[in-house]
């Protein structure tokens, strides 16, 4: 079969509560988009976006009192885990006035940046959602997927992204039943990074053990980390873009505790055999020598509108024409085994990711076996995929179970740039300021009208998928 979406994006951040509050009623962005296959054509789908739970507003279930504010929970409201659990709500999503998301039929779009009546709003994370209360599953092997980008004004230090990540389809509620929020309030994030600094990690409060950052006068970090594999489709901006896959010990979402949640940087010995590969195999044009073929004046100009389109490989000699209505093009892709790559198209022209020019490097683009195999010992990297189980792994976590589609921008806090969670009011979520960044590019936002996904067939706009008959 295959879908298609029409899918804009901005941002990241995170907040849970595992309660439901009564402030704000929480009502999904549609977003339509179309599944296709050989001998039905394609149908239209009317699905929906969830933000994640992270970015909401936090507060006492009886009450208007933020669970957590600045970097520290609020010990008048809660200071347990179980206490905290029990106590504080999540509150729905007011998407368009204090997130910057908005859709329109089969397009969404995302701010960087969202100024309201008592603060702005810095980052966002939206999952698409099968129904009011699960999140929709997409499996990558034999499919493809296609969007248009808009990366104007995403400049350095901002990354938009689209990647996948094997969550639970209910958010977790039947995995952890404290958890009564679940996937329609944006509940049970992770990704390869293990993330501690989440509120809520696994239907608990992680509060215990909780470090205010010293760095961040908004942020800090608790005991536990949410982990998962993640395919990241495309991590980018104006001036540069790659792809990745992040293998993990465990294929679904798991709970690290305190030092095991940890990475470390990719040339140190002391790297764990426990943790996800955060850094992953990946394929970044510019850093594989590419240095004229993407950003603003060059030769994909980020300046404009162009679309991007992800190849998920695996079937042996298997041709696909893609059809782009927008570009009025049409492009003949050849399948081969086991390998993932992406072209791009502007102004109807085809332009495929080049080749390395690294001696000792596979002579074509994209990810594959080989190349992850041979680009730890070309740039002196420890293997930190292979430690995790290598390709086979790779294959076996992102290829073949179900994953859920998210879409983020946000900032690159490993530059010198904070992250600030401030929660203003009852009713107006969580509020967040970015220092440097944020106050620089005020309006900063990226777009992805008309994505297209397929499995094993052919692609139109605006975004969908291709099941081979």
């Amino acid at each position: 079969m295959n879908w298609c979406f029409l899918v804009s994006v901005f941002l990241l951040g995170f907040t849970t509560a595992q309660q439901i509050g009564q402030y704000q009623k929480e009502r999904h962005p549609l977003l339509q988009w179309s599944t296709c296959t050989a001998d039905r054509g394609c149908e239209k789908v009317n699905g929906e976006l969830t933000i994640d739970a992270n970015f909401r507003w936090l507060h006492d279930v009886n009450g208007a009192m933020s669970c957590y504010s600045y970097t520290t929970w609020d010990e008048r409201v809660c200071n347990t885990t179980e206490t905290c659990t029990n106590t504080c709500a999540l509150e729905g999503a007011a998407y368009d006035t204090v997130y910057g998301v908005k859709t329109a039929n089969d397009s969404v779009s995302l701010r960087f940046r969202t100024n309201h009546d008592f603060a702005y709003n810095i980052g966002s994370r939206l999952f698409l959602m099968e129904s009011q209360h699960r999140y929709q599953m997409f499996t990558l092997k034999d499919n493809e997927l296609a969007f248009d980008v808009n990366l104007s004004t995403v400049e350095c230090g901002i990354n938009s992204a689209l990647y996948f990540v094997p969550m639970d389809p209910d958010g977790g509620q039947a995995r952890y039943p404290t958890n009564a929020a679940g996937a329609e309030y944006g509940t049970g994030y992770c990704d390869a990074s293990c993330p501690r600094s989440l509120t809520f990690v696994g239907g608990k409060a992680n509060v215990e053990g909780w470090i205010p950052s010293e760095t961040d006068e908004f942020a800090g970090e608790g005991r536990l980390g949410s982990c998962c594999p993640q395919f990241s489709v495309w991590n980018s901006n104006a001036h540069s873009f790659a792809m990745s896959s992040h293998v993990c010990p465990n294929d679904g979402p798991s709970v690290c505790v305190g030092g095991e949640c940890d990475y470390y940087e990719a040339y140190s010995e002391d790297r764990g055999l426990r943790k996800c590969d955060m850094w992953g195999c990946g394929y970044n044009p510019y850093r594989m020598g590419s240095k004229d073929f993407y950003g603003k004046g060059k030769k994909v100009d980020t300046a404009r509108n162009f679309t991007c389109v992800f190849l998920c490989i695996s079937s042996v000699e298997w041709y696909v024409v893609l059809t782009l209505r927008i570009c009025v093009s049409r492009v003949v892709t050849r399948w081969t085994e086991d390998k993932i790559t992406q072209f791009l198209i502007q102004d109807g022209k085809k332009f495929d990711i080049p080749a390395p020019t690294w001696e000792g490097l596979p002579q074509d683009a994209g990810l594959s076996r080989d190349m992850c195999v041979k680009q730890p010992l070309v740039f002196g990297e420890r293997d930190t995929m292979a430690e995790n189980g290598g390709w086979s792994v790779h294959n076996r976590q992102l290829l073949n179970q179900p994953m859920v589609l998210v879409m983020s921008i946000g900032a690159d806090v490993s530059i010198s740039v904070t992250l600030a969670l401030v929660v203003t009011r009852p009713g107006l979520t969580r509020s967040s300021t970015l220092r440097g960044i944020s106050g620089s590019t005020p309006s900063t936002h990226r777009t992805t009208p008309r994505a297209s996904w397929a499995e094993n067939g052919a692609i139109v706009f605006p975004l969908r998928t291709a099941t081979r008959a």
